[in-house]
């Protein structure tokens, strides 16, 4: 998943340049390590199946042909060049504030017609109000410090935001995040479905589509991975079990005011 934004400087822990430079490091040392992000240049099989599954339903959550978008966090651009396509958007643009990835992505995908991405602050986006039909946060908001004005700023921009997290419901992922050093590196920390819904209401938004997604953890053993996708469609079908484990909670969200 694309997954960088810069944090915010006027929040309580955002005066420690520390934290803020080492989220950065990691980002970037993956990216000049890998040509790209671990997760989409030399994934594993269990990513690739996961990610696949995200994209499915990112494409289910708007309409996007002929729209106007904004990727906020677009990363080394995989993702941003795939939902151009596969969407049939009219133009995107992809921010990013980690200077290495927005490199790559106009290195593999700025050729592109219509496309174009920048090194940007989304607390902080240079866009006048409404100047895209949908913007799009995949895995973004949990390597923030303040992920409600992301949303701010996302719904500023736009008026239909599209977001794709980690389910904070799902008790195995907060273990993991305790545990794993690429999740302890990277800064990782998901959030409530409830509070991500929370947050759109107090910024004068309403859900529109929401659904729990995913089985498939991003780095596991391949015959595990096939074996959970082969369950994976059941999980999600059912009540209370999809929000206890699956991986991500996608939703769409429009601005009433």
């Amino acid at each position: 998943m694309t997954m960088t934004l810069n944090t915010s400087p006027t929040t309580e822990n955002k005066d420690s340049g520390e934290d803020k430079n080492s989220t950065f490091a990691a980002f970037n040392r993956d990216v000049q390590q890998n040509t790209g992000y671990l997760y989409t240049t030399k994934a594993r099989i269990s990513s690739r199946i996961a990610n696949r599954r995200l994209s499915d339903a990112t494409l289910e959550m708007a309409n996007w042909k002929d729209k106007v978008v904004i990727d906020i966090g677009c990363g080394d651009g995989t993702y941003s060049i795939e939902l151009y396509r596969r969407g049939q958007v009219k133009s995107l643009c992809g921010v990013d504030p980690a200077q290495e990835a927005v490199t790559i992505a106009n290195q593999k995908h700025g050729h592109a017609p219509n496309i174009k991405f920048e090194t940007q602050d989304a607390y902080q986006l240079p866009y006048n109000d409404n100047s895209f039909d949908i913007a799009y946060v995949r895995g973004v908001l949990h390597h923030v410090d303040d992920a409600r004005e992301i949303l701010r700023e996302a719904f500023r921009v736009a008026p239909t935001v599209v977001v794709i997290e980690p389910n904070g419901f799902n008790p195995v992922l907060k273990l993991i995040e305790k545990v794993s050093p690429y999740h302890k590196q990277h800064q990782e920390k998901s959030y409530s479905p409830a509070l991500l819904d929370k947050w759109c209401e107090e910024l004068g938004a309403q859900i529109t589509k929401k659904q729990f997604a995913g089985l498939v953890p991003f780095f596991c053993p391949a015959v595990a991975a096939y074996i959970l996708k082969y369950f994976e469609p059941l999980v999600e079908a059912l009540p209370m079990v999809n929000r206890l484990s699956c991986a991500v909670y996608i939703f769409t969200a429009t601005r009433t005011r």
